[in-house]
């Protein structure tokens, strides 16, 4: 009942005493629908409509699945997209650019062992488009070498063409991806490896510390 006042418009009321015309909603069209062994009560041509209903039909329950979790994905996707208000280019473009900045700009103003972490850092960032051209089944090695070839000359926002292994410009393509599932991942990605590497400190310090001693 929430979905439908929210669908008409209108106010939900307890009785017919309490009936006033501002508190009515409008649709256009309601009928009663029978597919397969279930019916449905379609509400239609509601004009200011803040709730509506998507139905799926396919020849099977696993087709319905993939339609419901394709549909959920797009949806949420596009909720993303409005509420950051800005999106980033797809086909692993910001990874590649990424990397190729870290490997380019940021590791030869460092020094010492903190430029192996940030170069560890880049290579791990090219396994996005990595498993992108090897799921596509293109040479991964190639792949990877022309697209950073390809980003270091132009200095375009370069991404993956997974059917030809080309470098692609993703903005001309319509290939975007979410602000905050990026900012997401590279916030995860060092919490989950640092909490890694501190486990793996206190399991090796637990096998030292459960060692019989040594007689001098």
């Amino acid at each position: 009942m929430e979905r439908l006042t929210l669908a008409c418009g209108g106010s939900p009321i307890h009785s017919l005493q309490d009936m006033d015309p501002t508190q009515l909603g409008y649709a256009g069209k309601v009928s009663q629908v029978t597919l397969g062994d279930d019916k449905f009560t379609f509400v239609e041509d509601c004009p200011h409509a803040k709730s509506c209903t998507i139905l799926l039909q396919g020849p099977n329950q696993h087709s319905l699945t993939q339609f419901k979790d394709a549909l959920k994905d797009g949806m949420r996707a596009l909720k993303n997209a409005v509420e950051d208000k800005a999106v980033v280019p797809g086909a692993g473009a910001f990874e590649v650019a990424t990397s190729v900045y870290l490997k380019n700009e940021v590791i030869p103003k460092q020094t010492g062992k903190a430029k192996l972490g940030i170069e560890a850092f880049a290579d791990a960032l090219m396994i996005i488009p990595k498993t992108l051209a090897e799921n596509s089944g293109l040479d991964v090695q190639s792949t990877m070498l022309k697209l950073r070839e390809e980003r270091e000359q132009s200095d375009l926002m370069v991404g993956l063409d997974v059917k030809t292994g080309d470098a692609i410009l993703p903005e001309d393509q319509g290939i975007w991806d979410n602000v905050r599932v990026k900012r997401q991942s590279l916030y995860l990605s060092t919490i989950l490896a640092s909490q890694l590497l501190l486990v793996d400190e206190v399991m090796r310090a637990g096998k030292q510390m459960g060692r019989p001693q040594m007689e001098e």
